[in-house]
């Protein structure tokens, strides 16, 4: 495994193991990370799980909201999330891992929040993290669901935009109508998060409410200038967009579909979720490319 970047270079050979040679494990592991794309997490749960010690765990290091599911599989007392909060990494080739943002700790941000769904602090989501911390900032959370929901919000108001359009995070922060859909997706997100009461915290190092209260003209003038000053110091292509170069189906209906999904049930209007996701399952199913005139596209489905 070769990796480039704000901590490269380096090169750490790696046990590696095709899923077809799995039937060869002879002793369980202890425990085990799954970081499977979203749509890949529960075939991959039950495939590792006779993998595992049965006083063993799971851990989820994914986007979305995947700790329910694998929760529902082996268990939620044996199921743990971990968040990678704002951490730039690309994985271009086979083995060869790229970090383009600098180093969370250096700035005094801690990129990994490992949590038991119950909210307690435990030997087991402390160990994890210390493992982590030997990467980048960990500690553990006693609130894995407001940590999980802020990071989906990072992700929702991101990552679709980038795959529909192939900008980078500069680029993004350049477009004044890139920044309004951002702010008004991350908006919609902290409202449906905050309706079902739960804790989020910061999001994109703003307040959850201070999202949510996007379309109060001080407060967008606010994140709009916060915006524009977040492009990063390369224009990073996001994941999802990463997904698209690549020819792979996105994340899209269980990141900002999730968001949708939670807003109908609780009425809350997610007009820019819709219009995101309406592009993205386009250009998943190849009725769509990728095209920067998406952006026009989203404007005119929300009316602006």
């Amino acid at each position: 495994l070769s990796v480039t970047g704000s901590q490269g270079p380096f090169t750490v050979p790696v046990k590696a193991m095709h899923l077809t040679e799995a039937q060869r494990i002879a002793e369980p592991f202890d425990w085990v990370f799954i970081s499977m794309k979203s749509y890949d997490t529960e075939w991959a749960t039950h495939f590792i799980k006779r993998y595992v010690r049965e006083e063993g765990f799971f851990v989820s290091l994914q986007n979305c909201w995947n700790d329910v599911p694998m929760g529902e599989i082996v268990g939620a007392n044996r199921q743990m999330g971990c968040i990678a909060s704002h951490i730039e990494v690309a994985l271009w080739e086979p083995g060869e891992v790229t970090r383009g943002g600098a180093v969370g700790r250096d700035s005094g941000h801690v990129v990994f929040r490992v949590g038991e769904q119950d909210g307690r602090i435990t030997p087991r989501s402390e160990m994890v993290a210390g493992l982590l911390d030997n990467i980048d900032a960990a500690y553990a959370s006693d609130n894995l669901w407001g940590e999980r929901w802020a990071k989906l919000c990072q992700n929702s108001m991101g990552n679709g935009i980038s795959a529909a359009t192939g900008l980078g995070s500069q680029s993004m922060a350049e477009d004044p109508r890139c920044r309004l859909i951002r702010i008004n997706l991350a908006k919609e997100g902290a409202q449906v998060g905050l309706a079902m009461g739960l804790n989020v915290v910061a999001i994109n190092g703003q307040a959850a409410q201070t999202w949510a209260d996007a379309d109060k003209g001080d407060v967008f003038e606010e994140l709009d200038a916060h915006m524009s000053a977040s492009g990063g110091r390369v224009n990073w292509l996001a994941s999802m967009a990463q997904d698209v170069y690549k020819g792979r189906r996105s994340e899209i209906n269980l990141m900002n579909g999730l968001v949708a999904q939670k807003g109908r049930e609780l009425a809350i209007p997610t007009p820019f979720n819709d219009a995101v996701i309406e592009v993205m399952n386009g250009i998943d199913d190849a009725t769509l490319s990728q095209n920067e005139a998406h952006v026009d596209r989203i404007m005119k489905a929300v009316g602006r």
